[in-house]
């Protein structure tokens, strides 16, 4: 890492990763300057992010703000994505700003490091039981050879491509998790998928699946998901990070695989425990639940992403808190803080 501080673009920041990268990043490299994307910026968003990470600084805007994107990423010698991973417009935002920067600054090209997920591998089961499921690694992953019509590739291999280029060479890195869970210590401190889940429960009055729930993945708590982003980010500032189109890193842990009607059975137990939903166990959810998210909803929901994150363990990467507290366990405290929440 250069004596000079650098300048982070970070977009995510108040979100379950985000924020929870961002308090680990606090205790390890705090002279970075964090730069934070925030829409809606009360003076409260503010003591939030600031408590969260010190040396920070604020612009207003969404994702949908192409100009403000352009002109910080530009600035920035790293951006990081911890935002949506299916917002095209950011990304393509994201990576013009990247061009005019490396154009700017010759033999100085700027990082970016990008969160997308595991859905990239989906084998699209529908939630049916399979007989064999592909274990992909990210060591020669090409993410030409997904199934192209999965979540998040018509944004990551742009990125790639821009990471592979020789004129205004732009460092490129992208990060997939796998499902990540557990309470977060950041602004937001319950993931997504969570969140997605508890309110179709509450309106159907039962937990179910997109068709039987077969279907499974690797699983990561989040503490561990944010410890391999900052492996990844330091790896790159000591130019040890694997980059363009090898810089392709899978963030999962390897304990057992659950079924989307395992942990969906369990919150609907434990909802159903509290009088939240009338029934418990899991079934699938009707067609008026599953057929308006389409395609994406089916691949991204319904098929297994079996995965393995070599490149990660080469940078020392352990699942210490995913071995502590595994996904079932973690329901009744998540799922508590969600209600509230």
């Amino acid at each position: 890492m250069s004596a000079q501080p650098q300048t982070i673009f970070f977009l995510g920041a108040t979100g379950y990763l985000g924020s929870q990268f961002l308090l680990l990043l606090n205790s390890k490299l705090p002279d970075l300057h964090v730069i934070a994307l925030v829409r809606n910026l009360t003076p409260e968003r503010k003591e939030q992010l600031q408590n969260v990470y010190s040396n920070i600084s604020f612009v207003e805007g969404t994702l949908d703000d192409d100009a403000i994107i352009q002109e910080q990423v530009a600035k920035a010698d790293i951006t990081i994505n911890c935002a949506s991973s299916d917002h095209n417009a950011s990304v393509k935002s994201t990576l013009a700003g990247l061009e005019t920067g490396s154009k700017n600054h010759p033999g100085k090209p700027p990082l970016y490091i990008h969160v997308s997920g595991c859905g990239i591998v989906s084998d699209n089961a529908r939630g049916e039981p399979v007989e064999y499921v592909k274990e992909w690694s990210d060591i020669g992953l090409d993410l030409k050879q997904c199934d192209q019509t999965n979540t998040h590739l018509d944004s990551d291999i742009p990125i790639v491509e821009a990471g592979s280029r020789t004129e205004n060479p732009v460092r490129t890195i992208i990060y997939f998790p796998a499902q990540i869970y557990g309470l977060g210590q950041g602004v937001q401190k319950t993931t997504l998928w969570l969140r997605i889940f508890l309110d179709m429960m509450k309106k159907l009055g039962f937990a179910g699946t997109w068709g039987p729930g077969a279907n499974a993945m690797n699983n990561i708590h989040v503490k561990d998901c944010a410890m391999g982003l900052y492996l990844v980010l330091n790896a790159a500032l000591e130019g040890k990070a694997d980059e363009g189109p090898e810089g392709l890193y899978f963030a999962a842990s390897s304990e057992p695989r659950m079924t989307y009607h395992a942990w969906t059975k369990v919150m609907g137990d434990y909802l159903h425990s509290k009088g939240i939903i009338k029934e418990g166990g899991s079934r699938p959810m009707p067609p008026e639940v599953v057929d308006p998210l389409g395609h994406y909803g089916w691949s991204l929901l319904g098929g297994n992403q079996f995965v393995k994150a070599e490149r990660l363990a080469r940078l020392g990467w352990e699942p210490v808190e995913t071995k502590k507290l595994p996904l079932l366990e973690s329901f009744p405290d998540a799922l508590d803080e969600a209600l509230k929440e």
